[in-house]
């Protein structure tokens, strides 16, 4: 479906969108520039803009296919059903990833972009815009960071990775020293996009979510596939972007760190892990 050249277009397009609306927003918002669409859920005028030239660009890359966009779903949920449609294509676009970092001036937000063809990621971008770099996966290609294929890996270390907060409070809570030390850290860095680059970059190793908005993890899902990596959702099925969004993810480098991520949640009462399979 991309032609010559077009995944590049999609990520210039990305850097042009993020210094055009986004950097020259950050630590410089007003008050009325920030509102809450729900508790604990900021979106920004940097947010709006953003997505707006995105949508536009995409247009032009392909023409004739629809941008399921986060905050054009916000106002219309019925966009998200495009993505489950068979045999069509779609865009899915996170315009400003971590907007609640965004807003209080901490310096972890990125920007994420998926193609979708028959209800599966092809292609995924991901730039992590206060540092500038770029991921970007094709399917059955392979996934680069800044250019640099990323390679299969297997961590020998306990698994470090991301999880919200009443879940690590859970872990801390229940489990024995001996059960805890077979995970390494865990934290959170209200940034799906982030989180997916420390992956790439081979610095954690898993992340787990209850809720899977897919602006958040299409593109990141693709890549961890394309370095050898899993991702599958609480009751073993593979993740999907056209998913229900209260099935969860697990989300893993290899299919040896999800084992031993999914031995240390057995220990934990989490009902929603029932059924995740061992690697």
């Amino acid at each position: 479906m991309l032609g010559p050249g077009d995944s590049e277009r999609v990520a210039e397009l990305m850097r042009e969108t993020a210094a055009a609306e986004l950097t020259p927003r950050f630590r410089m918002l007003a008050k009325e520039d920030i509102r809450l669409k729900r508790p604990g859920d900021f979106v920004t005028v940097a947010d709006e803009l953003s997505e707006q030239r995105l949508a536009s660009g995409l247009a032009k890359i392909l023409p004739g296919v629809p941008v399921v966009g986060e905050e054009a779903a916000e106002r219309d949920p019925r966009l998200v059903d495009l993505i489950a449609r068979p045999g069509e294509a779609c865009w899915i676009v996170d315009p400003l990833d971590g907007t609640a970092n965004f807003a209080a001036g901490k310096d972890r937000f990125a920007m994420i972009v998926c193609l979708v063809q028959d209800r599966i990621a092809v292609a995924g971008w991901i730039l992590d815009v206060p540092r500038g770099h770029m991921a970007a996966a094709l399917r059955g290609q392979g996934v680069t960071l800044d250019g640099v294929e990323v390679p299969a890996r297997v961590p020998t270390r306990p698994p470090i990775g991301y999880v919200g907060f009443k879940v690590r409070k859970e872990l801390d809570r229940q489990l024995a020293p001996a059960q805890r030390r077979m995970l390494g850290r865990v934290s959170t860095l209200n940034c799906a996009g982030a989180e997916y680059h420390e992956m790439l970059a081979g610095r954690a190793d898993f992340n787990f979510y209850r809720m899977t908005r897919p602006w958040d993890h299409a593109a990141g899902t693709l890549m961890l596939r394309e370095a050898g990596g899993v991702a599958v959702r609480f009751d073993g099925e593979p993740y999907s972007p056209a998913q229900p969004l209260n099935v969860g993810l697990i989300a893993a480098v290899s299919p040896k760190t999800i084992g031993e991520v999914q031995a240390v949640f057995d220990a934990v009462r989490l009902p929603l892990l029932a059924g995740l399979p061992k690697a």
